[in-house]
Parts: C-alpha cells; structure tokens; sequence
C-alpha cells in the first residue's frame, strides 16, 4: 500500500521536537501581539487553548498539575491573547520548483512548510498558507491550535506545481489581498526572469516583516556537468546551450551567490531574515540549525 502523501511530509517523531519551536517576528506592530507571546497564566482577557508538552526550562508554574497527577506527563497550559500577528507562509508551487532529483524543491519546501505551520499552531498563532506561483493561488486560513494541523497538511499534500514566477505580480496581488500587516515567510528558489529584490521591498514598504527561504538543490548552485549541454526551461520550455567547465561552473556558482546576497540584503536591512537552505540538508536538520541561527525561528 502506498504512503499516503501527508506522512511523507511529516512524522511523528519530529512533531514532538518541533513543540519547544516558535516561529519568531522582530518588528513592533502596534496593537498586535503573536500567539507564542501569549502568556501561559489565566487571567483577565485570556482564554485557554490548548495544551503542549513540558520541556526543559519552561516555566514549572505554568504546568497543569492535575493533568499530572492523571497522566503522569507535565504539559503547559496555553491561553489566548486577541489579536494575534498574522503569519503568512508563501510556498512557490512554480515548476522551476519540480528540478533537483527525487527530493525535489517542491517537496522540500512542503516538508518545510509543514513543519512551520505545525510550530504556529502549537503556540497558537493564526496563520495562512499561501502557494504562488505567477500569481496567488487558493490560501488555507488556520487557527486554533495543533488539532488543525491535519488539515493543514492535507492542504499541502494537495498542493501541485504549475506555472512560472512574478514576484511583481505576487507582491501587487499580496498587498491587496493582506492589507493588515504581518509576519511574511516566503519559501521559495526565487527563480524568476524579472527583478525580484524590488518587488520584496514593495511588501516591507507596507510594514510586513519578512523570512526568505531560499531553497536551492545543489545542482542549482554548482552545475555537476562537462561539455556542451541543451538546457530547457522548467517554467518556460525555452531551451539555451551551454558549455560547461570548470571556469564556467565558478563563474555560475559566483552568480548564484551574489543573487543570494541581494536577497539577504533585502531582508537584512528591512528588519527581516533571510536563510539559504541546499535540498541535501535534511529539513530537521534546517529547522535546528540554519532557521533557529538565524532568527526566523527560537
């Protein structure tokens, strides 16, 4: 029988690593504060949510006791404070996606979002799954802890690649579509023909706070291959020929760096994140490493 396509994007043993994670913002939106940030106390104005499990150096007072008693398991007791900052998680369905072997960028980028979305829910954050592609596509509002996580992730196992990418395109159509302003983590290769550096800075201009994603398969960066070579592609069908050596592979690898610099730049200086994440690094390894070293996550 067949996997079903929702548990190759995610087990269970990596859900319970992922429940001492918090998806984490920089910016001060006023009137605004995140569902992570909620205090984990009853009190006036608090409602409770949910519960998640107890891990070392949280605080023992907000641990429900009774259910302790019962279970013989610690878990905290989280309660909602209104209104929470919205996180909107773009995922590039684009078919420049589809490249870099059996694992490709598409999956990866689910996994990824997956992942992300279940760290939201836990610390009850309100999200939107967002795909894109030239423009975007049907979104997923979510809420309300982690038993909405399984429609969350049908959602993304459902989701299919299609089309090319206009970042100029999905800036106009986010900034119409998501007025209020809010966390943006973009997880995409970032592939497109036009600029994408200036339409990015058109969402910071309207007060977002953005995470870039930049997904790559390692072929992306450093082309393993010699001689002469008809390339396709992925997004436009348009075909090039190419001759590759070694001076050409560095030149290309340069090229891809300083693209990815610009994207860092863009985030850096607007007071968002950026992370660069190669397809062969697994996504757990991603999640622990590269996205807490850099912010996006704590």
């Amino acid at each position: 029988m067949a996997t079903p396509a929702s548990e190759l994007l995610m087990d269970a043993a990596l859900l319970h690593k992922l429940e001492r994670l918090a998806i984490h913002w920089q910016k001060s939106l006023p009137g605004l504060v995140g569902g992570h940030h909620t205090s984990r106390f009853a009190g006036a104005g608090q409602e409770f949510l949910d519960h998640r499990h107890f891990h070392q150096g949280d605080d023992l007072r907000a641990v429900n006791w009774r259910a302790y008693m019962r279970l013989d398991k610690m878990f905290l007791k989280m309660f909602q404070l209104e209104p929470r900052v919205p996180v909107r998680i773009l995922v590039d369905v684009s078919k420049s996606m589809t490249t870099g072997g059996a694992y490709s960028k598409f999956d990866y980028a689910r996994k990824l979002a997956a992942a992300l979305t279940y760290v939201g829910l836990v610390r009850l954050d309100s999200l939107t799954l967002q795909p894109f592609g030239d423009k975007l596509g049907d979104q997923l509002k979510i809420s309300g802890g982690r038993q909405r996580f399984q429609p969350a992730l049908n959602y993304l196992s459902s989701l299919m690649p299609r089309g090319s990418t206009s970042f100029f395109q999905i800036a106009r159509d986010f900034i119409s579509r998501y007025p209020q302003r809010g966390l943006v983590l973009i997880i995409s290769d970032f592939l497109d023909d036009a600029d994408a550096e200036k339409p990015l800075q058109y969402i910071s201009d309207f007060g977002h706070e953005m995470i870039l994603v930049q997904v790559w398969a390692p072929e992306d960066r450093r082309p393993p291959w010699d001689g002469e070579m008809d390339l396709e592609d992925a997004e436009t069908g348009n075909r090039v020929q190419l001759s590759f050596d070694e001076t050409a592979r560095a030149n290309y690898t340069q090229a891809f760096d300083d693209y990815a610099a610009h994207l860092r730049n863009v985030a850096l200086r607007n007071g968002g994140r950026y992370v660069g994440l190669p397809t062969d690094v697994p996504v757990e390894d991603a999640l622990f490493g590269p996205l807490v070293r850099a912010g996006a996550i704590e």
